[in-house]
This record gives C-alpha cells, structure tokens and sequence, in this order.
C-alpha cells in the first residue's frame, strides 16, 4: 500500500513538473496518475485538455482501459494526419486548373437541352389533364419536397386520402405520356 501511494506521489510530481513545458516534445495529453483505490488502477485526466469550451480545470478518474482507448485514439488520429501530410493525401478544387470549373458548370449540349425542354413540356401538359386536387398535392409533394403527412395536414385530410390521390395522380400522369 505504501508502494502504490509512492507511486502516486511520483506520478503527480512528475505531471506537476512538466505541465507547463514547451519543447518539441508534447506532454500526453492527459496527465497519468495511479490512484491507490482498492487494487483497481485508475487514470487521472483534465477534461480542459479534450474539451476545447471547458476553460478551467475538470479532474475526472476514469478506468486503466478507458484511458488506454483515448489514447489509442489520439495516437490514430495523430498518425492519420501524420500520413496524410506525408503523402499529400489532401486534395483541393482550389488550384486554379479548371477542374472546378469544369465540375460547377457543366456544360449542355444543344440536343440535351432541346431533350430536356421537350420532357419539361410533356410533363406540364400531362401535370394540366390531372383533376386539381391530384394536381395540387404531386406538385406539393415532388415539386416543394413536402412529405405526404405535411400535405395532409396542410388540407386537413388524413394522410392516407393524399397518397391514394398521389398514386392515381401518377397513374394518369403514366397514361398520358405513354400515349404521346
């Protein structure tokens, strides 16, 4: 017993002594400290060091194998970003070669856009022979990008009258065009 509260003696002067070091060796980001608490080995850490909001400091105990898995993750992460700049792993539209232009502005070719309006039109016309109510809810619904419950509620109807009207609307909609 006395051999484990030496130890955490130990452990806290040394946290103490390197806490405010600058070099290019970083101290953990969490300071270790074995607390003497029944045979079980706790680990010490100041949430300050995670948690960017937190501006004071907030000592917690957690378990040897939590502590174990934060830090295996910081070690990943760390190594990731390590790879990453390495192998210029990281990539951006920014570079003034065209690609971005070339992905934000597609171009259309006069056929494709003829292709388009003339689907435009058929879809229109077909939308125009459908009753008003069908024609009200497909175009709240696919249109606005209104769920069939928010119509419902919006024509105080339940929810199952709109998409009976939506499908036989669809339904229609299918008839005409295959007909033109």
């Amino acid at each position: 017993m006395a051999e484990r509260q030496g130890l955490f003696y130990l452990c806290n002067k040394i946290n103490n002594r390197f806490k405010g070091s600058v070099g290019c060796r970083s101290p953990p980001p969490f300071w270790f400290a074995h607390k003497p608490n029944g045979g079980t080995n706790m680990k010490r850490i100041n949430l300050r060091d995670m948690y960017p909001f937190i501006k004071t400091d907030v000592w917690i105990d957690l378990d040897d194998e939590v502590a174990q898995e934060i830090r295996r993750f910081d070690l990943n992460e760390s190594a990731y970003k390590l790879r990453t700049y390495r192998h210029r792993a990281y990539y951006s539209l920014d570079r003034n070669d065209g690609i971005e232009q070339d992905v934000l502005f597609l171009s259309i070719s006069p056929e494709e856009y003829y292709e388009r309006k003339l689907s435009n039109e058929q879809l229109y016309a077909a939308m125009c022979r459908l009753p008003e109510k069908s024609f009200r809810r497909i175009y709240a619904h696919f249109f606005l990008d209104m769920s069939k419950v928010a119509i419902a509620q919006a024509e105080q109807v339940d929810e199952r009258a709109v998409r009976k009207s939506i499908e036989r609307g669809l339904k229609q909609m299918a008839q005409f065009l295959k007909k033109m």
